[in-house]
């Protein structure tokens, strides 16, 4: 396995754990490593107990991982529950004047701050926090100055003497640290790569901007606020209309009526807006009205546990709205991905007039990962469908909005372009649009106009691609996973093979249309196969199984509000394939 350099920050939510993390962040993408951060916290606004992890390393990082190098508790809680994590050569920086350790294995180096000693308290409340960083970048063999830079940006608005006394704290905390602390046994590399550090929110919000959104519309929602948070900073520079709106419910339809008028338009929600805005769906669909949605997933149902992650909407996706209609329904594969898709989903969307649906989830929404800023393309492909933007001499009264067509595509007309005049509405029509229930239901023409929008999903079939099998096309096991799974399904499949044990990887990015055939043809030669997903009922397998009839050997599933560590999908596999099948993954194994 490639070598990384993981710490976990923990305390009180209020005690300022953001802050340390955004630093160490900061610092090691200037270093040119790739890093990964998830921050594991409650729902309330002081209190309770938040947990943050930032992995880095040369090669790229996509998961959390399993252990932690470095711990820094801010509170007795944080220092009861996470010690055991650290292993030989492990580090734990810790307040000596407040907090007491406890048992700890073998090889753990325990580092007390005599905080009250080396800075005043009295005036400065997240001392400890900074005397931390100080010392944790001293025992890395990181050099101050780096250290110093980022605490300036951090406080470049405030008086210069605030930096200043910061700084000289974060100093006391370095010196003290290379004074009295070993260095770890392997200095933090660098290299001169230069990465940006992208969450996923905020990497759908400028997907959406590259994308050519010049409407968005929203309801704060965690985990998606944060898209609107980005619109809302840089949408006026971006020529982009943000409105934040009363509920879902206007949100969907105010972005519909936008895309009506011919812009691109976007609105993201998690499971609660969605189901506000699914009866919008059916509109968009009918009246052939292209608008992506996107769904940031926590764990449900109800208000649930607001501020931890699932795959829990699928299905509530699969069956949004009332009737048949076509739709396109995917889910990123990590954050970098959630930039690319939004283009992608937006050619497809206009294309084919349909609505447009991103699985997304609080892991990749608020998690934060390295990304090579050579894969963020800003002037995508744009496919905008068969649109009908300034007159060109058709006829008036000439034109049918809903003509129907072999590929079910009907030229789309901005309205009041002269000589396309046409009906536009929530009710089944015929192809110019004029209803065809205003006195009684003509039959042919509601099955025609119903086979006609249905005909799409033909073509979308088409113009989306298949999966394909990542590894060994022999491998003794194959993982199949949807959407964020991607990266630490990877990184079990790496600790399998030193074990001894291959295995490959279907990874499902397009969930609608689903390419059955295409997945069976993938599967048809497994040894053996199981299927991971962050969900109780295993909704992608029962998803999977209603389309194709496929039915997998084995099921790891966790739905405890974290995500998967690799080391939970190794020894799920490993008693999968001794025979002691394993449905869940205990939830006393994880980081929080």
């Amino acid at each position: 396995m490639n070598h990384t350099f993981s710490i976990g920050i923990g305390g009180a939510a209020g005690q300022g754990v953001a802050t340390p993390g955004d630093i160490f962040a900061k610092i090691f993408s200037r270093r040119g490593l790739h890093l990964n951060a998830y921050n594991a916290y409650q729902s309330i606004i002081r209190g309770g107990h938040t947990f943050l992890t930032i992995r880095a390393g040369v090669d790229p990082v996509t998961n959390m991982g399993d252990t932690i190098d470095l711990l820094i508790p801010l509170n007795q809680d944080t220092m009861d529950r996470h010690l055991r994590l650290l292993g030989r050569g492990g580090a734990c920086i810790y307040n000596a004047d407040t907090i007491k350790p406890g048992e700890h294995a073998d090889g753990v180096q325990l580092c007390a701050l005599p905080v009250s000693t080396l800075a005043d308290i009295t005036k400065n409340k997240v001392a400890q926090n900074t005397l931390a960083i100080g010392a944790a970048l001293s025992m890395m063999g990181i050099g101050f100055q780096a250290l110093e830079d980022v605490i300036r940006e951090q406080f470049g608005k405030k008086a210069p003497a605030v930096a200043d006394e910061n700084i000289a704290v974060a100093r006391a905390g370095y010196d003290y640290a290379t004074q009295h602390f070993q260095a770890f046994a392997r200095p933090l590399p660098m290299t001169d790569k230069k990465y940006a550090v992208l969450s996923g929110n905020t990497a759908l919000a400028m997907g959406g901007a590259a994308a050519g959104v010049k409407f968005y519309s929203a309801y704060p929602m965690s985990p998606s606020t944060g898209v609107l948070h980005w619109f809302a900073t840089h949408g006026r520079k971006a020529g982009i209309m943000v409105r934040q709106v009363e509920d879902e419910i206007g949100v969907v339809n105010m972005a519909i009526g936008a895309a009506h008028a011919g812009v691109r338009a976007m609105c993201a929600t998690s499971g609660g807006g969605f189901a506000l805005m699914s009866e919008a769906l059916g509109l968009s669909a009918m009246a052939e009205i292209p608008i992506v949605v996107i769904d940031c997933m926590r764990a449900g149902p109800s208000t649930g546990v607001p501020t931890k992650t699932e795959q829990g909407d699928l299905w509530q996706m699969l069956g949004a709205a009332f009737g048949d209609y076509p739709r396109v329904i995917a889910a990123p594969l990590d954050i970098a991905d959630c930039f690319t898709l939004i283009p992608e989903i937006f050619n497809v969307v206009d294309k084919f007039q349909v609505p447009g649906l991103v699985l997304c989830d609080l892991l990749l929404s608020e998690g934060r990962l390295s990304v090579d800023p050579s894969v963020l393309n800003f002037a995508p492909p744009v496919d905008r469908g068969e649109m009908i933007t300034a007159p060109n001499g058709h006829a008036e009264g000439g034109y049918k909005r809903y003509l129907i067509t072999d590929s079910g595509v009907s030229p789309r007309a901005i309205p009041g372009i002269p000589g396309y005049t046409h009906v536009v509405s929530s009710d089944e029509h015929d192809e110019d649009g004029v209803l065809i229930s205003d006195m009684f239901t003509n039959h042919a023409k509601r099955r025609a106009m119903m086979e006609k929008r249905m005909r799409k999903e033909q073509g979308i079939a088409a113009a989306v691609p298949p999966p394909t099998l990542q590894g060994p096309a022999d491998a003794d096991v194959t993982l199949i996973g949807w959407g964020s799974t991607q990266g630490v399904i990877e990184e079990a499949r790496a600790q399998l093979a030193e074990q001894g044990i291959t295995a490959n990887q279907l990874q499902i990015r397009w969930l609608a249309p689903l390419h059955g055939d295409a997945i069976l043809d993938l599967l048809k030669n497994a040894k053996r196969t199981i299927i991971v997903e962050n969900n109780y009922s295993g909704q992608f397998a029962r998803y999977l199984r209603s389309e194709t009839s496929f039915v997998a050997d084995g099921h790891i599933r966790k739905y405890d509000g974290e995500p998967f560590m690799p080391h939970h999908i190794v020894d799920a596999v490993r008693e999968q394939l001794a025979g002691d099948v394993t449905l869940s993954v205990p939830s006393h194994e994880v980081m929080v």
